[in-house]
């Protein structure tokens, strides 16, 4: 990629990311792994009657996959455990901000998420002979991260 003159900015990088629910309610801090972060849409094909193969194709409805976040157990963990607490006794949709750093942490973009609610968390099993890390993995759930609600014509 070619830098010219003033354009030169520092790059995002995939190791330096953090997660906010409702919007600093709960931060839930930085994650050593993030997947699903996708979207997908389903194309809708368009045939015409008075044509042989002439076809048109439209975007379709979105489709979203589950974000799963991974990283060793820390003192944040306690902030996802408070917030699952919270949500358990008290169930609602939140919204969430998955933020990506460049090399000096300063923000490059968010992703926006509606409508969050956990799907899953985990935590690796614990073995007295063992040394590794335990590994917390949350999944959520949500309705995307682009504003593709209908909009009146």
């Amino acid at each position: 990629m070619a830098i010219k003159g003033d354009d030169k900015q520092l790059l995002a990088m995939a190791n330096r990311f953090k997660v906010v629910i409702d919007q600093g309610a709960y931060d839930l801090g930085s994650w050593s792994k993030v997947t699903g972060l996708d979207v997908t849409w389903d194309v809708a094909e368009y045939r015409a009657g008075d044509s042989w193969n002439h076809r048109w194709y439209y975007p379709g409805n979105t489709k979203y996959q589950t974000i799963k976040l991974e990283r060793a157990a820390c003192k944040d963990t306690n902030v996802v455990k408070k917030w699952l607490n919270e949500g358990a006794t008290k169930p609602k949709f939140y919204t969430g901000t998955l933020k990506l750093y460049d090399a000096n942490n300063d923000a490059v973009t968010e992703w926006e998420l509606r409508n969050v609610v956990p799907a899953k968390w985990s935590i690796a099993g614990f073995e007295a002979g063992s040394s590794k890390v335990a590994l917390e993995t949350l999944e959520l759930q949500h309705l995307g991260f682009l504003d593709d609600e209908q909009k009146a014509v």
